[in-house]
């Protein structure tokens, strides 16, 4: 059956596509005409096709021409543009697809085998952006590449990145033996050529980790496991200790004792200003990070990551699972707001800071305006084909300890400067002395094998200028949709 499609936007993009169609698909699609908002273009033709009105005008244009299906085709439509023609495709009962962006534009032709769903990341409000891949192979060609965490979202997909490259060997680390095993199987299945090396070794055991170092001398290192849950750290900072802390203190020993080039720590925007556990433990990951670096040896670099769309356990795939179940959403605060990279973003990122980082610098995204939480849940139920309120309500259960209303991504005493990469802000940590560092760090892992956390939540407060932790166990709080 023939499809009547609609397109909107009469400019490049969408002329492309409709000549495309001409040419190849006219037994799959019936263009119907263009909507546009330029004046200029109102009741005349372009390249042969109507324009039958503008974007205000979707749902009584879909209706008269009796559509079946709506191509956005704007490639620098924002994330408001993107949410209103959904919303407005869903009131008139039709069916949407979404053309590639600028920077695909940019790159060449645009192909019918570039339509595609609208996906969460389309409502960022930005471009994705775009990394030097060639550079990046170079870089990599020949190394031996070892990921902590590698069964993890964040861990597996660097992984995946990474086995796109010609590198010597890549080593898959974690303590999830059924994680492990699942991105083993599916790295050997894409990339039949790499050799590939799992590991079952936990970050806290510092002389496992030391063996594995010295056996396969890894040259570059992507440590990413961490408990990363706000709600678990404030209610068990022992463990934030132990694994975020004392694990990446493992990590930076192995690793300059194997002679590593290059070690690259996943850490947050959460530790910009900690307001809870979770972050102070990563920010204190970055003053290790940087008070250990050694310019004529290992360099020890630090990325900070906004929300992870589509990372495991993060708020996207918690609202579409909510959505599907038929609601409630749960949200914390209407006013809440977040940032968000998508998931190659924050794997590429990584990689990138592995080859321009000098040592002690931490990598931040240039990641646009900040996103609010409720909004975007609604927009996730648009892409659902439903409405929230009378179709899936959102109900907002409050800030829970460790949580802010606003992320920051620089911490009060840092200064910003760019980076070779347009998109990459550079930061430089003010450090406390090293001596206060190791005596901080001495002092919390005696306090977290003794089980101590209103002690711990006071040590980290006290290395950290800019923290404000405060007590109580979150994890007896009510659960909600948190990022």
């Amino acid at each position: 059956m023939v499809k009547r499609l609609l397109i909107v936007g009469a400019g490049e993009a969408g002329r492309m596509l409709a000549r495309e169609i001409g040419s190849r698909a006219r037994e799959q699609y019936l263009p119907l005409g263009f909507l546009d908002d330029a004046s200029q273009l109102s009741g005349h033709t372009v390249d042969g096709l109507p324009v039958l009105g503008t974007t205000r005008e979707l749902v009584a244009v879909a209706r008269a021409q009796n559509a079946d299906e709506v191509l956005i085709a704007v490639p620098s439509a924002g994330r408001e543009f993107v949410r209103r023609m959904v919303a407005l495709c869903r009131d008139a009962g039709v069916a949407y697809r979404i053309a590639p962006g600028l920077l695909e534009i940019i790159k060449g032709p645009v192909h019918l085998e570039q339509i595609r769903d609208v996906r969460p990341e389309d409502l960022l409000g930005r471009e994705t952006v775009e990394f030097d891949e060639a550079e990046i192979a170079r870089f990599l060609d020949g190394r031996t590449v070892l990921v902590t965490g590698a069964g993890g979202s964040i861990g597996g997909e660097i992984c995946r990145q990474v086995g796109r490259f010609d590198v010597k060997r890549l080593v898959l680390l974690g303590r999830g033996e059924n994680q492990i095993y699942e991105i083993e199987r599916e790295l050997r299945a894409l990339y039949p050529a790499r050799d590939i090396v799992p590991v079952i070794v936990d970050v806290r055991d510092a002389a496992a980790l030391a063996r594995v170092f010295a056996a396969y001398r890894p040259d570059i290192v992507y440590h990413a496991a961490a408990h990363k849950h706000v709600h678990y750290m404030e209610g068990f900072p022992a463990e934030a200790v132990k694994n975020n802390i004392a694990g990446t203190r493992n990590v930076i020993d192995a690793a300059r004792a194997a002679d590593v080039a290059r070690v690259v720590m996943l850490s947050t925007d959460k530790a910009a200003r900690p307001g809870g556990v979770m972050g102070a433990s990563k920010r204190f990951c970055e003053f290790l990070m940087a008070s250990r670096n050694d310019p004529a040896g290992t360099k020890l670099v630090s990325v900070r990551f906004g929300n992870v769309l589509a990372s495991r356990g993060s708020v996207v795939p918690l609202f579409i699972a909510q959505i599907r179940a038929g609601g409630p959403v749960t949200v914390s605060d209407e006013d809440a707001t977040r940032y968000f990279m998508s998931l190659k973003e924050a794997c590429m990122l990584v990689i990138q800071a592995s080859l321009m980082g000098e040592g002690g610098e931490i990598f931040i995204l240039q990641m646009g305006e900040p996103i609010r939480i409720a909004e975007l849940a609604r927009d996730l139920i648009a892409l659902s084909g439903l409405k929230a309120g009378s179709d899936v309500r959102i109900e907002f259960t409050g800030l829970r300890p460790g949580e802010k209303l606003h992320e920051s991504l620089i911490a009060d005493d840092e200064e910003v400067a760019p980076s070779r990469h347009e998109h990459i802000l550079c930061t430089r940590p003010k450090l406390p002395p090293r001596a206060h560092i190791d005596a901080a760090l001495a002092s919390l892992e005696s306090l977290a094998a003794a089980g101590d956390d209103n002690a711990i939540r006071a040590e980290l407060a006290r290395a950290i200028a800019d923290a404000t932790l405060a007590g109580g166990n979150a994890v007896k709080t009510k659960s909600a949709g948190h990022a």
